[in-house]
């Protein structure tokens, strides 16, 4: 059996993932094999762990972590398929802790972290489509769901929180859509206008989920080369309030604050300010951005 390289981040999960990984170690030796073990402080590390790994002819690459570790990977691995267009692809599957875990809950990889490590040994690599996003002089691929406005400052106010729990998320959903202003957003799909005005978030969506369970996209898929495109219009906050449970059962596509729509490239264009960006989880801003699906760029364990 080949070796596999195990990516670990310790803080993930409010550093859960550090403290169970004595644990859970023997365990994958037993389900995985021969392991290289790199523990990462910083995310520069993961591409350096990756270069040599894919050096040494390792062509698996597991990491234990949540939804932030897996937008460094991603972004890590589809960097080495430029550099490496004629080289064997790494196949990439993640261990699942952390604070949100939406991509396990989309693909149904199993929350608890044992189940999950025995799981992931019959695991099979399936083609999958990751987004990119550029933005002004930088670009970002993404694995989940990247979106604009409110659910960017939704990641602000939960990055900030030092230890988070099962409602950190809603909370700081609650309390940022009490205070968020609408931004005016120019929105373009597949170089057509789609929408111009006032606008609480569009999701840009590769999986279903996000912020700790809404179902944001409750059709997407990973695998038909489209995104699924979910706007709020900017409503007032009542309205908004009111039909926030719908979203954690993916019942909102009808309410007539919502339009959806399916596209391969996105164009949204902040018409006064730099708008509040999330990228599966990470928090970052931009004002002219662009959004295309690149299909099955990665093979991902699932």
């Amino acid at each position: 059996m080949s070796k596999t390289l195990i990516i670990l981040n310790p803080h993930a999960g409010s550093g859960r993932a550090g403290r169970v990984w004595k644990e859970l170690e023997p365990l994958l030796w037993e389900q995985l094999g021969e392991l290289v073990v790199a523990v990462t402080q910083r995310t520069e590390e993961v591409a350096e762990h990756l270069d040599k790994a894919h050096a040494s002819g390792l062509t698996r690459v597991i990491s234990i972590g949540g939804d932030g570790t897996n937008h460094t990977l991603v972004n890590a691995l589809a960097d080495l398929n430029e550099r490496y267009p004629d080289g064997q692809q790494m196949i990439y599957g993640n261990l699942p802790i952390g604070s949100g875990r939406d991509w396990a809950r989309f693909k149904k990889i199993p929350l608890d972290i044992y189940k999950a490590a025995r799981w992931i040994a019959t695991a099979q690599p399936t083609a999958t489509d990751v987004g990119v996003l550029t933005f002004g002089d930088k670009r970002e691929h993404f694995l989940n769901i990247a979106s604009v406005g409110l659910s960017g400052e939704v990641d602000r106010r939960v990055n900030a929180t030092p230890v988070r729990r099962p409602w950190t998320f809603l909370k700081a959903t609650v309390q940022t859509i009490l205070t968020y202003r609408p931004q005016p957003m120019q929105i373009r799909l597949d170089h057509q206008d789609w929408y111009e005005g006032s606008t609480y978030v569009v999701a840009i969506a590769n999986g279903s989920t996000f912020g700790h369970g809404m179902r944001i996209a409750p059709n997407a898929r990973t695998d038909d080369g489209l995104f699924d495109v979910i706007l709020v219009k900017g409503v007032s906050r009542p309205v908004i309030l009111s039909a926030l449970h719908q979203v954690y059962s993916g019942q909102h596509l009808t309410h007539p604050a919502v339009r959806h729509a399916q596209a391969r490239d996105i164009e949204i264009n902040g018409l006064k300010n730099s708008l509040a960006l999330d990228l599966d989880g990470e928090h970052t801003a931009g004002q002219n951005m662009s959004f295309r699906v690149q299909p099955g760029l990665l093979k991902i364990l699932s």
